[in-house]
């Protein structure tokens, strides 16, 4: 394999040991809080897949997405580098409403899984790239694709198609599609359920994409195969089946309808209970991806993650954060480095290696999901300085020795933001933009986890000495990236990153 920086060193398997190496599949959410799941206590949305996910395998405590933003934080994911190497670290578009691309040379999960004779395939929602970039999902490891590959274009969950390996299908939901965007009629009542008709579509994205997978699974059975299914659940605009809103009547109290009259996310009528409803329609998908591998006979020697891509939304598109407790007490939401924005709900179930019941207070990140995932693929990859993964594959096996180097991340967006985490300290630094333009000094925060988890009390003035110690860890985790300057940290002229990205976007 010569895709750099990772270099594939050796196959630790040939062909004949292919049927003992695990499936992979990775279920990743968009816009999930820590709080949105029964097993960390949501009370009022049903989660009993995930919550089954749970009791069978391990829960991951402690992990942290790449970024509090859904782009970089696949990126994260995708590549094993950290925020601070990664080649998009912010939401970006660079033309047809796609956002940054993956460059041709860098390594990619998939890429790696794919030359070890896995299956591959992509269901949902990508956001690294379209078809006509370095950033497709087809040049970067994956057979196949059906989603749509423009965050944009997935803020509807009725869209005027489906994208199958770069074709565009069209759904049955108009030549336009639903709009993820509305204002609701300035004429019309809020209370009346026929103002809404123009938003409420036929055809559901994730119906497509589940029914895609499910179909994967069967078709591949007799080979190792590595399914990535990226839903665009619960990300708003506020849209589900109908159907599925029935198991929520007369457990949900509304306050008020969400009807938007100067632009905003599509308008709802019930926006509480179409929000948990999504949530369960996403933990129904994970229910019939079990159902799937279980039917095929492989569910025992299949690993299966699911977490999400960063914290629950503000209350935007109707979203109400306060009444389903959504960051489960923990501070910030999604565009936050504070736990509520980047500490996900995360488990991994794998009858065959892992013990059901388990749990793992180790602090991990979407980084290391290269190097486990490689590690039980049979694939030994050289770590370069790019790369921050660090393999889960022991702690699976319950030894939660602590890692070998702290997690960073770092985010120009929401005000520019830094954190860094090592042992049970947390550095972080907010609202950096705002300190530069005050000409005002850049304040780093301490936490102790341990002792306080929703980070109530800045230790930064007692111990000073750990303060400057996590700071300078800090600066050697990260390089700059011209495209997406840390204002704070790096250079900020006028023109940073202009005229990169749409350049970068095509071959």
């Amino acid at each position: 394999m010569s895709r750099t920086p990772l270099l594939l060193l050796s196959l630790f398997c040939a062909s004949l040991c292919a049927e003992s190496r695990p499936n992979i599949v990775f279920i990743l959410a968009d816009d999930l809080g820590y709080g949105e799941v029964g097993y960390n206590g949501q009370k009022i949305i049903r989660t009993p897949n995930v919550d089954r996910l749970a009791r069978e395998g391990m829960i991951l405590t402690r992990h942290y997405c790449g970024s509090p933003v859904c782009a970089p934080s696949r990126t994260v994911l995708m590549t094993g580098r950290n925020p601070g190497h990664a080649t998009a670290r912010d939401n970006g578009d660079v033309g047809d409403r796609e956002q940054f691309p993956l460059p041709a040379s860098i390594t990619t999960l998939p890429a790696t899984l794919k030359s070890a004779g896995y299956a591959t395939a992509a269901f949902g929602k990508w956001g690294m790239g379209g078809f006509d970039s370095t950033g497709s999902p087809l040049k970067q490891g994956f057979d196949r694709f059906l989603g749509v590959t423009s965050q944009w274009v997935a803020h509807s969950h009725y869209p005027p198609f489906i994208q199958d390996n770069g074709v565009k299908i069209p759904l049955d939901n108009g030549p336009d599609g639903v709009p993820g965007h509305g204002v609701f009629p300035a004429d019309a009542d809020p209370q009346d359920p026929k103002a809404y008709a123009p938003f409420i579509g036929k055809d559901f994205l994730s119906e497509r994409t589940i029914k895609g997978a499910e179909a994967f699974i069967a078709a591949n059975k007799s080979k190792p195969f590595f399914l990535y299914y990226a839903s665009p659940l619960p990300h708003v605009a506020l849209q589900v089946p109908a159907e599925e809103l029935k198991q929520y009547e007369g457990v949900i109290k509304e306050d008020a309808p969400y009807a938007p009259q100067k632009g905003g996310y599509s308008p709802n009528r019930t926006p509480r209970t179409t929000y948990a409803a999504m949530i369960s329609r996403l933990d129904k998908e994970v229910g019939r991806i079990l159902a799937a591998l279980e039917q095929a006979g492989v569910a025992d020697n299949t690993i299966i993650v699911f977490t999400g891509d960063n914290g629950a939304t503000h209350d935007a598109g109707g979203a109400d954060t306060k009444y389903f407790n959504s960051a489960g007490g923990l501070k910030g939401l999604k565009g936050s480095l504070h736990e509520g924005g980047i500490r996900e709900p995360t488990v991994v179930r794998w009858p065959a290696g892992i013990k059901a019941g388990t749990r793992s207070n180790r602090i991990s990140g979407f980084e290391d999901w290269l190097l486990t995932f490689s590690e039980l693929a049979g694939v030994k990859l050289e770590r370069t300085a790019d790369i921050a993964s660090e393999s889960l594959v022991p702690t699976f096996k319950g030894t939660d020795a602590p890692r070998a180097a702290p997690l960073y991340r770092e985010f120009p967006g929401y005000g520019s933001q830094q954190a860094i985490w090592d042992g049970k300290w947390k550095a972080i630094r907010t609202d950096m933009t705002k300190k530069v333009q005050a000409k005002a000094p850049i304040v780093t925060q301490l936490y102790d986890l341990d002792a306080d988890p929703n980070e109530t009390t800045d230790l930064a003035a007692k111990y000073p000495e750990i303060v400057k110690e996590l700071e300078a860890k800090m600066t050697a985790a990260r390089v700059p990236n011209p495209d997406f300057p840390l204002i704070g940290v790096d250079p900020t002229p006028a023109n940073a990153g202009k005229g990169k990205k749409k350049a970068a976007a095509k071959k």
